[in-house]
């Protein structure tokens, strides 16, 4: 059976609980440069998993962020976008959009398995909110494009006290 049959049948990881230790990864940027998570211990990071460059669904949710992403830079939340596409589709997708935060490719789904955001065809669109100290502050397993940005915002205040 081939490997592309296999993922399509296996079962993708549970999600992580919010408390639990957030697996650490190292991943090419739209730069090709690696990025780790553990790096961004001691500030709070977004990640979100998504589909695909450059679809409604995923570029919706992505200029969502962008919209309010100086939002995001004043709580001091990092944001990490992460799919299986390329870098050269992420330098794509993030100039045509004006994207300022960092896009990921796990092309090999390492990350997106380790975060049970595989889906049955593709990548399911499930985020997390990391703590400062590397723990899942929050998880949001169905996000909604248009309105996700805003609620993680409302969370981070929330959980920063400074709602």
């Amino acid at each position: 059976m081939s490997s592309f049959i296999k993922k399509l049948f296996s079962p993708s990881m549970p999600l992580l609980v919010q408390g639990a230790p957030a697996p650490d990864f190292t991943l090419l940027d739209q730069d090709s440069k690696q990025v780790t998570l553990s790096s961004f211990k001691g500030s709070y990071v977004l990640v979100y998993f998504y589909p695909k460059d450059d679809t409604p669904g995923c570029t919706k949710e992505a200029c969502m962020i962008r919209d309010v992403y100086n939002d995001f830079a004043k709580e001091d939340v990092a944001v990490l976008g992460i799919s299986k596409d390329s870098p050269a589709s992420h330098t794509e997708f993030r100039a045509k959009y004006e994207l300022p935060f960092t896009l990921l490719s796990d092309p090999d789904a390492k990350a997106i398995d380790a975060y049970g955001a595989t889906g049955t065809l593709f990548t399911k669109r499930i985020s997390y909110l990391i703590a400062p100290d590397g723990t899942i502050a929050k998880v949001y397993p169905d996000v909604d494009p248009a309105s996700h940005a805003l609620e993680i915002l409302k969370d981070i205040r929330a959980l920063k006290g400074t709602a």
